[in-house]
């Protein structure tokens, strides 16, 4: 079911210690990585103090954006989970006052949603 998933676009959960090795040079002094998840190309990573979205782009994927978003730009958030048919849960999160979701993932159900729910829910309600 893992490159099913993969090939449908769904995000897995990616150890703490790859995350460091792979993107430890985007932390500031005190920042450390709590979850991280990766699409086919695409990271997008919950520090303490941010979330980090990378983004591969171009055809070789060696062109990335970093972009950082501070939890408390984001205005609200929702996570909804896997039905019994359904493959993946979703993930939709709304920066400052749009309308529309800036971010929408999907999960794999090898992840815990209210895991996501959780460290975003204590970062953005402080």
């Amino acid at each position: 079911m893992g490159l099913f998933s993969a090939l449908l676009g769904n995000a897995g959960a990616v150890n703490q210690e790859t995350l460091v090795k792979d993107y430890g040079k985007l932390l500031i002094t005190g920042e450390e990585i709590e979850l991280g998840f990766k699409l086919i190309r695409d990271t997008f990573i919950f520090t303490n103090k941010r979330l980090i979205l990378i983004e591969k782009q171009g055809i070789t994927g060696s062109k990335v954006e970093y972009k950082s978003i501070i939890y408390k730009s984001i205005s609200r958030f929702s996570v909804e989970t896997a039905g019994t048919f359904d493959l993946e849960a979703e993930l939709k999160i709304w920066v400052s006052s749009e309308t529309n979701p800036s971010i929408v993932k999907q999960f794999n159900k090898a992840v815990n949603v209210y895991d996501v729910q959780n460290v975003l829910a204590h970062h953005v309600l402080k």
